[in-house]
């Protein structure tokens, strides 16, 4: 049994097809999404089809979750802001429909998963140090919990203390407890323009992060073509 871990999609359809493409190559059994389908990119609508036609668990980002209101509740950056409202408009009410309905967490089979944080999920808070992970882990009833949101993969291991760990491979220690980061699918920001995902060996016990190349010249043409602004595109090539 493997799954295959995806977060962060932000409407890129060139990196998500090209990550599903990779999962499907390694044998990947299972999937799951950990939100932000939307936002950033041209294909809002696309890669939400995509997601709904997996019937996959999937649990709400904060932009699924601004995507589905008529105007924003929460003080995105202009940038962001600008991309959300062009989403709203390219999204069917069925889309926002069920974005709206995504719940914050879930629990499958024998791991957990959340788009932000386990102690206040409904806050998008983020996780980028030890300190930040030590909140989660107080909730964290699982050995392994994935969760996205920062575009920055990596690992976080409770024993003694917390650890911060940046590697391909993990093996999981069932004695210990583990926050992982998967990355971002459509818009990474760790200096690697790569879309990036785990897949989860059940059987081996262990995470591999995986990164995958994809059509971004064809994913920055999307970008201008639509009117988005022209710092988007720019962005997928830093990796930032």
């Amino acid at each position: 049994m493997r799954f295959a871990i995806i977060s962060d999609l932000h409407a890129n359809l060139e990196a998500t097809e090209a990550v599903l493409a990779d999962a499907r190559e390694r044998e990947c059994t299972h999937y799951v999404c950990l939100g932000d389908i939307v936002g950033y990119n041209a294909n809002p609508h696309e890669c939400v089809e995509i997601i709904r036609g997996m019937d996959c668990p999937v649990v709400k980002g904060n932009h699924d979750e601004q995507a589905a209101l008529d105007e924003s509740s929460r003080g995105f950056n202009p940038l962001a802001e600008a991309a959300m409202s062009w989403t709203r408009d390219n999204l069917t009410s069925s889309d926002k429909e069920w974005l709206a309905d995504l719940r914050l967490s879930r629990q499958i089979r024998d791991f957990t998963v959340v788009h932000a944080t386990l102690d206040t999920p409904d806050q998008w808070g983020y996780v980028f140090n030890t300190l930040d992970a030590t909140a989660s882990f107080t909730y964290q009833h699982s050995a392994v919990c994935f969760f996205g949101h920062t575009h920055v993969a990596g690992a976080f291991v409770r024993d003694d203390g917390v650890k911060r760990l940046v590697v391909d491979q993990l093996t999981i220690d069932p004695a210990k407890k583990y926050f992982i980061n998967v990355g971002s699918v459509g818009q990474p920001r760790d200096g690697d323009w790569r879309a990036a995902y785990c897949i989860y060996h059940v059987e081996r016990n262990s995470v591999e992060q995986r990164r995958v190349k994809y059509d971004i010249d064809k994913a920055q043409k999307k970008i201008l073509d639509a009117g988005l602004p022209p710092l988007l595109a720019e962005r997928l090539e830093l990796g930032r």
